[in-house]
């Protein structure tokens, strides 16, 4: 088995937003999705990233740099364009889960986003996902950003610092 982590091409972003819609023909919004987050891509205002196994995509995650994009909703603190980007869409085929592949992808997008100038990422999780922010803590999102209600969810936002001088983003990040 080949597995790849890379930015995705324009078949891989078809290919795995095809099998999103597949897996949830009964929920109409992730023909929406694909097209919203296609946009992203060719806009420069995000950044899909995927696992390929094999030659196909199994897994992705994206990088949304603006703070315009819909799921931002205009929250500089999550996502501004220059220092601050958020990993969001991040999700596997079930059948690849605890092999390390994600991982793995999140480090591929953090490398990407530091070598781009961005000082600190952020992601959220749904506050009953113990298991997803047990691993998103693990991987050093433990810095507390914010939590609203959506969708009658709670979802909690936590960022980590993607260079070493760690005071200097949070210094930045506060007098902004």
């Amino acid at each position: 088995m080949t597995i790849e982590h890379r930015i995705a091409t324009p078949e891989d972003l078809k290919s795995i937003w095809n099998m999103n819609i597949e897996d949830n023909p009964d929920e109409p919004a992730w023909i929406g999705w694909k097209q919203e987050y296609m946009e992203y891509n060719h806009s420069g205002k995000g950044l899909t990233f995927v696992v390929v196994c094999d030659g196909r995509p199994v897994g992705e995650g994206t990088l949304l740099f603006s703070p315009d994009c819909a799921p931002i909703r205009g929250r500089t603190q999550l996502a501004d364009s220059k220092t601050t980007a958020n990993i969001n869409a991040l999700r596997i085929r079930k059948e690849y889960e605890g092999k390390d592949y994600i991982s793995a992808l999140i480090r591929r997008m953090e490398n990407y986003a530091t070598a781009h100038g961005y000082l600190k990422a952020t992601i959220g999780v749904e506050a009953d996902q113990t298991r997803n922010l047990g691993i998103y803590l693990h991987w050093g999102y433990d810095r507390f950003v914010m939590d609203e209600k959506e969708g009658g969810s709670l979802i909690l936002y936590y960022a980590k610092p993607l260079v070493s001088n760690e005071d200097t983003i949070w210094k930045n990040n506060a007098s902004e």
